[in-house]
Order: C-alpha cells, then structure tokens, then sequence
C-alpha cells in the first residue's frame, strides 16, 4: 500500500490542475484561494494562470492572475512586479471585491468597504454575511 503523505500529495496536485483548467471567474477563483498552487521562482508562467503568495489585508490567501507570460525568477514576486501579475479580488483602484463569507470566520466588520455590481459598499455592522444590497451595507457616496 502507498504511503497516504504520497498520495495526499498527488490528490493536492490533481485538485490544483483541476482548479487552474477550470477557467472560474474571479470571484468564484478567491472561494477556493488555497486549492490553487504556491507561487515558485524559476517556474514558466502562462497568461491567465492563477497561483497563491501571500495573504491579503483579511488575512486571507491572496491569488494573483499572471497578465505576462514568463519565467519567474526569486525576485520577481507577485506582489512586487505588476507589469507580470494582477492581485485578484481587487478593483483596479484597490477596493477589495465583495466575496460571500463562508461563515463567521471571515465575515465583514463594520467600517469595512467593497466593490460590488459596480458600487463601492460600506458595512454598517460587525460579522456581516450578508450581500451588499441586501442588508448592513451602505453605498459609500
């Protein structure tokens, strides 16, 4: 029999090919943040291709989407260089991109701001699960 640590690891490669073929928006992509790969240097980067590094100003783990295909190098992190790599979940401004929280983990805190259809959004309570528009949330003016 294989050792389970072998076939974890092959289990953890196949959900990521799975993720990256899956061709997910980018909302969809930030709910299954860690099922996608680590960034790596001296690895070759395709368009479009998502991986992990980091975490974001939550907490959480920040995907980045390559915009340049290329080969990474140790200095060229994802959060360093944006000509190769877009933060996901972020509008071109920075205001981070309303996701449905899972639960009260990651639920928003009053004070907190997003962009949702095309409106910036103030939560007006703590522990906020809900979608902007429906309840706690204010369109900032």
């Amino acid at each position: 029999m294989k050792d389970m640590e072998f076939i974890a690891k092959q289990y953890n490669r196949f959900m990521q090919m799975s993720v990256q073929s899956a061709n997910l928006s980018d909302d969809q992509a930030m709910e299954i943040a860690d099922l996608y790969p680590d960034w790596i240097p001296m690895k070759s980067y395709a368009v479009d291709e998502m991986v992990k590094y980091g975490v974001n100003a939550d907490g959480e783990t920040q995907l980045y989407k390559c915009i340049q295909a290329h080969t990474s190098q140790a200095d060229w992190t994802p959060d360093t260089v944006p000509a190769l790599f877009k933060a996901v979940g972020f509008t071109d401004s920075g205001v981070a991109v309303w996701t449905q929280p899972l639960g009260a983990t990651d639920a928003y805190m009053k004070g907190d701001v997003v962009s949702h259809n095309d409106q910036i959004w103030v939560s007006t309570c703590d522990a906020n699960v809900w979608e902007p528009g429906v309840y706690g949330w204010e369109v900032q003016s």
